[in-house]
């Protein structure tokens, strides 16, 4: 392990501070109250602003906007921050934003993400770990996503809205209510649901015990006709067998939005 490495024309600021070989392209800006972790590479012309604190072994491409001010009318210049972990790809002109005061002061992105080109993380929303956000998928303020989650190319995630872990999000899809996990959408004006992410779980090792129960309640839940109320019984009663199914309830009975469905 070294010293960074930092090009002549980058510009960073001495309230800044970087860890153990990384590494700062040409042209960047790195402001004030901005941590980056050992071995992170940033490329050229980016802009990384703080408060923002970001971990190990990171790779950010060229002319990613990192940190900025929350896209927030509300925001008033308050200490908010963006926390971000270990291992992620942020390709270019990705847009990070930082949180806001009223919607808990941080935006928080997990491990070993990877960020296509032009994708946008808006203020105080939640990233999981393993996800991929394909080019141009954007989400708004608050948005919570789970663990193994895909956003397709130019999808669009309404804000306060939650996806649930390993789902899988169609192409050009906008989704404005709740995604339970496992649950794939497709484009329909508005993104609906049209079955699991069944070739997502069979990568990530999901037994075909698992995912059946899994297509049961996702059968009961979208399928059946049922009302939420007559749906969520019959998910309670599929719950004593799956703790799969028992993830898809915990995330229902936690939502405060609709669910999409």
């Amino acid at each position: 392990m070294g010293a960074p490495s930092i090009h002549p024309s980058a510009v960073v600021d001495p309230g800044a501070s970087l860890g153990e070989d990384v590494r700062i392209g040409a042209f960047t800006l790195v402001g004030a109250g901005v941590e980056i972790g050992a071995g992170t590479s940033v490329g050229p012309h980016c802009s990384i602003q703080g408060p923002t604190r970001i971990g190990r072994d990171n790779r950010i491409h060229g002319h990613a906007a990192i940190g900025g001010e929350p896209q927030d009318k509300k925001f008033t210049g308050e200490r908010v921050e963006l926390v971000i972990g270990d291992r992620n790809t942020i390709r270019e002109f990705v847009t990070l934003n930082r949180g806001t005061g009223d919607g808990g002061g941080v935006t928080r992105i997990g491990d070993d993400n990877w960020f296509l080109a032009y994708t946008h993380v808006a203020h105080d929303c939640i990233v999981g770990n393993h996800c991929v956000f394909s080019n141009n998928a954007t989400l708004a303020g608050h948005v919570e996503v789970g663990d193994h989650v895909i956003l397709s190319g130019f999808t669009g995630i309404h804000q306060f809205c939650r996806i649930g872990a390993h789902a899988f999000i169609g192409m050009g899809a906008f989704v404005n209510g709740d995604v339970p996990p496992f649950v794939m959408v497709a484009q329909d004006g508005y993104g609906r649901p049209r079955g699991i992410n069944a070739e997502g779980l069979k990568r990530r090792g999901f037994d075909s015990a698992r995912t059946a129960a899994i297509k049961r309640a996702y059968r009961a839940l979208y399928v059946s006709g049922d009302p939420l109320d007559t749906a969520r019984a019959r998910l309670a009663e599929l719950a004593g067998e799956s703790d799969d199914v028992r993830a898809m309830l915990a995330f229902i009975d936690a939502g405060e939005r609709p669910l999409l469905r």
